[in-house]
């Protein structure tokens, strides 16, 4: 194309068509790892919106006029043109880029016919951007079907997210809860971490835990242990008996995955059960309850802490041996009963939070840094705001570069319950 004796040339108008979640969802954040998983996501991050994603080709289109438009017939931008299909076959559906590859051919073809010379031939250009059109075409039919494929799997990964981390309201079972899970694979929904909380005729049992290992296996793994524990807390009168029963879970599980060809090793999961008692809590002075007695068994996990306006301190009751190991002595697991201030909140993580390194390896000091923020602000004390300080101090620590799933659970008993 040249800019000497063209025709006006009618130009085409450009055509074109997640926070913090709370309550009985928990606090999921945004994917941590800051990977993008496409083109389309990129540019639709730059200009702002899929709306205006849309319309990049149709930009494109007039910048491609405009461009011949001003330069020499030594230079021709007719064949740039074929840039417009190719862009809608990644930003757009596949109706659009039939619009933009015989757009992109109509304008050819006109600034082409508008030469006033006989010298330019401009066949080669045409063939060039219809052959681009069709494979644009192709292309985004292709990316289309691949895009419902994943949005399958996505349903599918939310569905296991929501049977192994089932939404729970923020307030169930007498309790006041907030929990924050935080997948190291930026492209998963769930690993090796669980949680739950499950009313009992004997009172509220609570559990978090973490499965050894990682992949899918964890994740079976997991599911396995959270629906015995689901099923025990409810049936079981004592809370001991409640970790048996998913110890022997555990060593089931892991009998069933080699029975299959699987290779499950000695796998084994840490975790910690909170029974709260029946009869609610009475209102104490102030408008805040009065202290209140938990029982506690510890099988391997993390220790507790117990946070308030006036500090943080450690729940350490006597250790068990993980799930899946107490068949290594015979021994049945022991609880301790632990006391509650009234205005305490039982804070509960999984070791991706205490091992998150940052650039020099030092890991996340999780108590020091709670005792610090509550200090300095009483109401962070407070369930939801607890997960959130902790989840976003962990984020920030590690840099965005979480090494293991990361888990947080805060609970603590409702006055009014």
């Amino acid at each position: 194309m040249s800019s000497a004796s063209r025709r006006p040339i009618r130009r085409s108008r450009p055509s074109g068509p997640a926070p913090v979640s709370r309550g009985g969802r928990g606090l999921l954040p945004a994917p941590v790892g800051g990977r993008l998983r496409s083109v389309e996501e990129v540019t639709r991050r730059v200009v702002g919106g899929p709306a205006l994603a849309r319309a990049v080709p149709a930009v494109v289109l007039v910048l491609v006029v405009v461009l011949d438009w001003f330069t020499s017939t030594r230079f021709q931008a007719g064949s740039f043109l074929a840039l417009v299909p190719g862009l809608s076959a990644l930003l757009c559906g596949v109706r659009a880029t039939v619009v933009y590859a015989f757009l992109a051919v109509a304008v050819y073809v006109l600034d082409v016919s508008a030469y006033a010379s006989s010298e330019v031939d401009g066949w080669p250009g045409l063939i060039l951007v219809a052959v681009c059109g069709l494979g644009a075409v192709a292309v985004c039919a292709v990316r289309m079907r691949q895009q419902r494929h994943l949005a399958h799997v996505n349903e599918v990964a939310e569905t296991t997210r929501a049977t192994v981390l089932r939404p729970l309201p923020y307030h169930w079972a007498g309790l006041e809860h907030a929990a924050a899970y935080l997948p190291s694979d930026v492209s998963a929904r769930v690993g090796g971490d669980f949680y739950d909380i499950q009313p009992s005729p004997y009172g509220t049992r609570v559990v978090i835990g973490d499965v050894q290992g990682k992949g899918l296996d964890a994740v079976s793994a997991a599911s396995a242990l959270v629906s015995s524990f689901r099923e025990a807390a409810y049936h079981e009168s004592e809370l001991p008996a409640v970790a048996t029963i998913m110890d022997i879970r555990m060593c089931r599980h892991r009998e069933y995955v080699r029975s299959l060809g699987g290779d499950d090793g000695d796998r084994f999961a840490t975790a910690a059960l909170i029974g709260f008692p029946s009869a609610p809590r009475p209102p104490g002075p102030r408008g805040g309850g009065a202290p209140e007695t938990v029982e506690l068994v510890n099988c391997g996990h993390l220790t507790p802490l117990a946070v308030s306006p006036r500090g943080t301190r450690e729940v350490s009751p006597p250790a068990n041996l993980p799930l899946g190991m107490f068949q290594l002595t015979g021994e049945k697991p022991r609880s301790d009963l632990v006391t509650l201030a009234g205005d305490e909140t039982l804070l509960l993580v999984s070791d991706g939070v205490t091992e998150a390194r940052d650039q020099d390896g030092t890991f996340f000091p999780l108590a020091r840094s709670v005792d610090a923020a509550v200090r300095a602000a009483p109401s962070a004390a407070e369930p939801r705001r607890l997960v959130e300080l902790v989840r976003d101090a962990v984020v920030r620590h590690s840099g965005r570069r979480l090494a293991d799933d990361t888990t947080v659970l805060a609970v603590r008993r409702l006055t009014d319950a």
